[in-house]
């Protein structure tokens, strides 16, 4: 809803999709969880290995090296 709503107002996407006005606003309000921060920074951590192989490594490569580093990412 966050992308659209400069297109449609809120309280229509709300009713469309079946969910309350004040749902969507309390979770606008919510700080991210721990899950996403973690999330995120493993993200930027991918990048970062992908750009230094000069953008050559792939899942496999980058999974073996979040493993050296003691990254525990990926099904186990």
């Amino acid at each position: 809803m966050t992308a659209n709503q400069a297109v449609f107002p809120i309280q229509m996407m709300a009713r469309v999709m079946g969910e309350s006005r004040s749902g969507f606003h309390a979770w606008a309000r919510r700080p991210p969880s721990a899950r996403a921060v973690s999330d995120s920074g493993l993200s930027e951590r991918i990048g970062k290995i992908h750009f230094a192989s000069k953008e050559t490594y792939c899942a496999r490569r980058i999974h073996a090296e979040l493993a050296d580093e003691g990254v525990l990412a990926g099904p186990e």
